[in-house]
């Protein structure tokens, strides 16, 4: 499909409304933004950007609708959630190419964009008849306690260019079932691909009575971000985002002791031991390395290659790196797109020379591809676990190589950065694998073995610790954060005896 058929069977025009409540808001007054093809670097379409006014209107809808969705039942509330997974089933084809055309990964991930949110979708249901609280022992005769999960408010998701779908749904069916409404400010990089879904649920919302559920406030950071930050209308914020990012979320939210969900940087880093199958690390590290060129969170960033495979390892990963195809992501013969931006090509470059000063060896890539659209070669750059720059998050396919004396060490190096969100091991010994997941392993959120740092699935809780943000969604139980827990005691007796044995007579 070309981008104006992509575009016009979601309803998308050269220019459309940013701005949705109960219903899209007409000429919002937040200015115009610009959806870049980062294929080719020209125009996709125009949005019109939510104003303060029209953010006050979005979440004055969410906040209205919420009083009474919070009383419908739960097991009605997914019912409608699994009305819009069977919308995403039908849209998939061209909603996942849409994913491709704005942010740049190839179609195969697109794709698979929008199977995480029918997926989603899906464990949503199944929730809504499961939000279970415990029962406990009262230490008071004739006494009972109990806890019980209520719905927490309207829900505020920021969610990044990057995985610019499929992180919403996380948030959002979780968020819908629980009982809570959701505003959402979707990145500028990518606003096409959030009309697009806002106009797929909505139809569903519409259809059941309940339009206001989700809304949107596509708008400037301190127009639309500041406010809703600040909104203490908006008991939990969950972002996704740069480090950065995070400090100002966690400052603005904090200072009304509202909660936050904050999924930031990854700086993730794979140990690969000498007894390891390398045919499997191999495809696990150029997938995690190259996939989504190097704009997910979790990303391979670092390897530490045990010294007595390292050079076998890095022989083979030069020349599969030499057999990358780059070009258009709707070419399903293609296995890297482009990066999102000139901005993000020109942290890449400013990487890459940092990294060279700092005693890196770029042992091949890292060139800006001649043609139209932001296309750059993923780079492999050997370096030691010392350098400042393997430290940071640069988000884009730069692949450090480290060569290492013994796991310990390994892991020592492994844990020393600021980041800790995803991590893995390659090893056909227990110990080994053990080791990394104990205690005094891997300290980051999600550690796998013999597997990459990618492709988490959503049966399980994602995200990270130290500046990653500490926060969790999708699966296990990272439904709690969308609810607020009350502790229950009922006495059904005539007496009215004290815990801890106090008594207290006049």
């Amino acid at each position: 499909m070309d981008p104006q058929t992509i575009l016009a069977k979601l309803g998308i025009g050269e220019t459309s409304s940013g701005a949705c409540g109960t219903a899209w808001i007409d000429n919002p007054g937040g200015g115009e933004l610009v959806s870049i093809n980062p294929s080719t670097g020209r125009p996709l379409a125009r949005v019109e950007m939510a104003s303060a006014a029209d953010y006050e209107q979005a979440a004055a809808a969410a906040h209205d609708t919420f009083l009474r969705w919070r009383m419908h039942p739960a097991p009605k509330r997914g019912e409608v959630i699994r009305q819009i997974g069977l919308a995403l089933r039908e849209h998939k084809e061209v909603l996942g190419a849409l994913v491709s055309l704005e942010m740049g990964k190839i179609l195969a991930e697109g794709l698979g964009e929008v199977q995480e949110m029918i997926d989603m979708a899906d464990f949503a249901v199944g929730l809504s008849r499961q939000l279970y609280g415990l029962t406990m022992q009262s230490e008071r005769p004739q006494h009972r306690m109990y806890e019980q999960w209520h719905p927490l408010g309207p829900v505020g998701v920021i969610s990044a260019f990057n995985f610019p779908v499929a992180v919403w749904s996380w948030n959002a069916f979780i968020a819908a079932v629980c009982g809570d409404t959701v505003i959402w400010k979707p990145s500028s990089e990518t606003p096409l691909c959030a009309i697009a879904v806002q106009r797929i649920c909505l139809k569903v919302l519409e259809d059941n009575g309940w339009p206001g559920v989700f809304t949107l406030a596509i708008g400037r950071g301190s127009t639309v971000g500041e406010r809703l930050l600040a909104d203490r209308r908006v008991p939990l914020i969950s972002a996704t985002g740069s480090c950065q990012m995070g400090y100002r979320v966690a400052e603005v939210v904090g200072k009304r002791l509202g909660r936050t969900i904050l999924e930031l940087g990854g700086n993730n880093g794979v140990i690969i031991e000498p007894d390891a199958d390398l045919d499997l690390a191999l495809r696990a590290v150029l997938f995690g390395a190259v996939g989504t060129a190097g704009q997910r969170c979790t990303t391979i960033r670092r390897i530490f290659l045990h010294r007595d495979i390292a050079s076998t390892f890095i022989d083979r990963l030069k020349n599969a790196y030499s057999q990358i195809r780059i070009g258009d992501p709707l070419d399903p013969h293609m296995v890297m797109g482009p990066l999102v931006n000139q901005a993000a090509v020109d942290e890449m470059m400013d990487g890459l020379r940092r990294a060279q000063e700092q005693g890196g060896e770029l042992l091949c890539g890292g060139r800006r591809l001649d043609r139209p659209g932001f296309f750059v070669e993923p780079a492999l750059v050997r370096a030691r676990a010392d350098m400042p720059i393997v430290k940071e998050e640069i988000f884009a396919p730069i692949l450090y190589l480290i060569e290492y004396p013994d796991l310990e060490e390994a892991i020592a190096w492994h844990n020393d950065v600021p980041q800790g969100l995803s991590s893995a091991i390659f090893t056909r010994n227990l110990i080994a694998a053990e080791t990394f997941l104990s205690a005094r392993g891997s300290d980051c959120g999600i550690a796998n073995v013999n597997i990459g740092t990618s492709g988490a699935e959503i049966g399980g809780a994602f995200g990270g610790e130290k500046e990653t943000g500490g926060g969790r969604e999708a699966g296990s139980d990272a439904w709690k954060a969308y609810m607020r827990r009350q502790t229950v005691t009922i006495n059904w007796s005539r007496d009215l005896p004290l815990a801890q044995g106090i008594r207290f007579e006049l």
